[in-house]
């Protein structure tokens, strides 16, 4: 695991935590940043996840 799956994954979590609260106490701008946050985190995680693949068969190459 790298820090982009890592953050990625903590943004994601973030974004929805403040969604949701931004769905409780009924304000549209909170949930808008909340959804943006998740969306950030998880394009994040996603750069992440193709490293660590890009690692893993650069990893199998040399040790076949």
């Amino acid at each position: 695991m790298n820090s982009d799956q890592i953050k990625g994954t903590v943004k994601d979590v973030a974004g929805q935590a403040q969604r949701k609260l931004g769905e409780v106490i009924g304000s549209t701008e909170q949930q808008v940043k909340g959804a943006a946050t998740q969306v950030e985190g998880k394009v994040q995680k996603a750069v992440g996840d193709a490293r660590e693949a890009l690692e893993d068969a650069r990893d199998a190459r040399r040790n076949p």
